[in-house]
């Protein structure tokens, strides 16, 4: 048997088929050109592209079990998705693990209709809801860090707990392998709740400079998704309002449920083991 990891050369998507390949499980990658990093196996998948959704099964008639990560800025994911899971369980398809994210419930924007649809469906499934990504302070955050020392957000003090893509990524191999399906969602979450004047003030000590929590409001936060980051006004809203959510404590709340799975990797950890990514 097979496992298809789609978003392969993503962040979640790569990690998982290291970790599923060290545990001697196949596997095989997809992306939207068809490249792959050795040694995995990878096939063309473009969400947008509905003729490249039979490749995986033409390229592995065993798959039997699929991680699902839907096509990245597309505020309503469903239209893209619903027709590869149809295809998927007619290929022999038994069970799919989707990443959606700690804000988006079951109906909502993104993943939420997906997660929706697999569960009126009746087949085995899970939804990962992890919070927001340690990873982003090596990625979107590098640029206002090294330039001006500062990290930007509209969060103002609410606290929220940051996980690992290593988390995450073992949290899908157990979605995957577990015996018995999940048939839920579950979040995933870090160790420690912090703020971003928290996140600034940890960052700073590592660094040896001052690093500040630039607070920004709805609006200058909602311009710089469209203008930096290139997002259309729907999903830029969608971010602005899950800032303002973790602002009013939601990411709290999410770490205080019992409905959620606690990553190990720190926040600190990572700072220290990647302290060259902002050193200027």
């Amino acid at each position: 048997m097979t496992i298809l990891i789609t978003g392969g050369t993503g962040k979640t998507g790569l990690k998982l088929a290291h970790v599923l390949n060290e545990a001697g499980h196949a596997v095989l990658l997809t992306s939207r050109e068809g490249e792959v990093p050795h040694p995995f196996k990878g096939v063309k998948l473009d969400w947008l592209d509905p003729s490249t959704f039979t490749n995986p099964f033409d390229a592995d008639p065993a798959i039997d079990r699929v991680y699902v990560v839907g096509p990245i800025g597309v505020l309503d994911t469903l239209p893209h998705v619903k027709p590869f899971i149809d295809l998927a369980l007619t290929k022999g398809v038994k069970r799919f693990v989707v990443l959606s994210g700690s804000p988006v419930p079951k109906g909502g924007p993104i993943a939420g209709k997906v997660h929706e649809y697999l569960a009126e469906i009746g087949v085995d499934y899970a939804v990962l809801r992890p919070t927001w990504f340690i990873e982003n302070f090596s990625t979107a955050f590098v640029a206002p860090i090294r330039a001006h020392n500062r990290i930007v957000s509209a969060a103002k003090d609410g606290r929220l707990a940051f996980v690992s893509v290593d988390d995450i990524a073992q949290a899908a191999s157990d979605a995957l392998l577990d015996e018995k399906s999940w048939n839920s969602d579950r979040y995933i979450v870090g160790p420690e709740l912090f703020s971003y004047d928290e996140v600034a003030a940890l960052l700073s000590k590592v660094l040896g400079r001052e690093i500040k929590h630039k607070r920004l409001t709805e609006d200058e936060s909602r311009s710089i998704f469209t203008s930096v980051v290139g997002l259309d006004v729907e999903y830029a809203n969608f971010l602005v309002n899950a800032e303002a959510q973790i602002a009013d404590g939601a990411e709290v709340a999410v770490f205080e449920s019992d409905n959620k799975i606690v990553g190990k990797k720190h926040l600190q950890e990572f700072f220290e083991t990647n302290r060259e990514t902002w050193v200027i």
